[in-house]
């Protein structure tokens, strides 16, 4: 399972998508152009000292996404991708996800891009909220989903007895510009 952030905006949301990633051990994936920078010290501080867990990949546009996230599953990649929006689509919790899935949120400003939307009118799932309310918050949806579709597809929570060890890179000044692979903003 991958987690992709389109276009985010916002430097917390990603920060905190990315302290779900080390916690969970799933993929971030961020999509150009950014709303902020990599070394963005808002960015470092809401992923605290999780950077050098967090597996991030940033890529330039969507479809170099697309090809990088359409290998290694014998599943086409229109079968894997779970798009979220808050205009319509499955509820969260009547969707069946599997193991290799791509879950897919949008900016924090507009959401996913129409045409994607348009393409995978099928794809699309959405949490329920009450009327008069236009969303939720960007962290709150992406980790609600994942943790969603990690136990809809089967896929075991990672073990935790309520102790904390820290992670060797701990002390380390490590920012995400530190651990990500692709774009040119992650050099």
């Amino acid at each position: 399972m991958e987690i992709v952030l389109v276009e985010p905006e916002i430097p917390h949301n990603t920060g905190c998508a990315a302290r779900l990633a080390a916690a969970t051990g799933l993929p971030l994936h961020l999509i150009e152009p950014l709303g902020f920078s990599l070394a963005d010290r808002y960015l470092k501080r809401a992923g605290l000292d999780y950077w050098p867990m967090v597996d991030l990949v940033v890529h330039p546009d969507l479809e170099a996404a697309k090809a990088v996230l359409g290998e290694g599953s014998p599943r086409p990649f229109s079968e894997r991708l779970w798009l979220f929006t808050a205009r319509g689509g499955s509820s969260l919790f009547e969707t069946e996800f599997a193991p290799d899935d791509v879950l897919v949120f949008g900016r924090e400003s507009s959401g996913l891009p129409a045409r994607l939307l348009a393409d995978h009118a099928e794809r699309r799932v959405y949490i329920p909220i009450r009327a008069g309310v236009r969303s939720l918050n960007l962290a709150n949806t992406v980790c609600l989903a994942v943790y969603t579709a990690m136990v809809r597809a089967g896929l075991e929570l990672p073990r935790n007895d309520g102790t904390y060890e820290p992670h060797p890179d701990r002390d380390r000044d490590v920012r995400p510009a530190d651990v990500a692979r692709g774009g040119p903003d992650a050099r």
